[in-house]
């Protein structure tokens, strides 16, 4: 049994992530009701762990172009405070990033492809990248650091477009979305726990992965998936607004993590939006 720290566990992912590790791992949760993670005070009496899993963060990109120093407090300065703690403690660390590569330059993306932040939520992570960098080559912290591409999943916030869709289509008379053209390789969240537990079996100094499904979809799309899983035909209608910096196709290249990990995504999008639907419709009912 590996004693396991899971930041950020009243979170999205850490929800889906803390119901995971119970069965087979001590685990030791910090949320916001723990205290401040950007805080050394809040990691000063906690007791070791054999791996802290790092998902504590600021997330929605929109609202980090009004409020960039908060992302930059949590985001970097709560995972130097991680990197801190691993230090002390002997610890491996498991750093859930973000996608850093701006407009790529071929698709699919390998992680050795340049970095580029185009809003403030991803200049945050890849600069939190860049310090467990440091900590491992300099102080021999180990890292893993994971970049999912789009997670989504039951339980994700309603601003996030999965769940807007989902809503839409089952509570509206049509869809209405922003943009429809943009691509985005979405990854279903049991998916991305898996690659998590998939780290903790796996031996690393330091190293980088892609998690994604290695295909993209667009908005478009990703809407008729929807309404085919909710057996709906909406009307779909566009605002026509491109979001600042936005990258138009993204697709991971994810053989490092098969190579690495041993993983692979099980999840089709078609399966995991029928999945998103039947929480929703369950949600309804409570």
């Amino acid at each position: 049994m590996v004693e396991v720290l899971l930041t950020g566990a009243t979170g999205f992912v850490g929800t889906h992530l803390a119901a995971a590790l119970a069965p087979s791992h001590g685990v030791r949760t910090l949320s916001h009701a723990d205290g401040d993670v950007a805080d050394a005070q809040t990691w000063a009496t906690l007791p070791r762990a054999e791996v802290v899993i790092h998902l504590a963060a600021r997330s929605f990109v929109p609202t980090s172009w009004d409020r960039p120093a908060d992302y930059m407090r949590v985001n970097l300065l709560g995972t130097m405070q991680a990197l801190d703690y691993c230090h002390r403690h002997e610890a491996r660390l498991i750093f859930a990033s973000s996608y850093l590569y701006g407009n790529p330059q071929t698709l699919p993306i390998p992680e050795t492809a340049p970095l580029h932040a185009i809003n403030p939520y991803a200049q945050s992570k890849l600069m939190a990248e860049q310090t467990c960098r440091f900590y491992a080559e300099n102080l021999g912290v180990q890292v893993l650091v994971l970049r999912p591409f789009n997670i989504y999943g039951p339980g994700q916030g309603s601003d996030f477009l999965v769940p807007s869709i989902v809503r839409q289509v089952l509570q509206s008379d049509q869809v209405r979305v922003k943009d429809l053209l943009p691509r985005r390789d979405y990854i279903y969240i049991a998916d991305f726990i898996a690659a998590i537990l998939a780290g903790l079996r796996t031996d690393w100094t330091f190293d980088t992965v892609n998690i994604g499904s290695g295909i993209s979809h667009s908005v478009a799309e990703l809407i008729e998936i929807v309404m085919t899983a909710a057996g709906r035909t909406l009307p779909i209608q566009s605002d026509g607004v491109r979001r600042q910096n936005e990258v138009m196709d993204v697709r991971a290249d994810i053989s490092h993590a098969g190579h690495l990990l041993g993983w692979a995504p099980q999840w089709t999008l078609a399966q995991g939006c029928a999945a998103v639907l039947a929480a929703a419709k369950t949600h309804e009912k409570t």
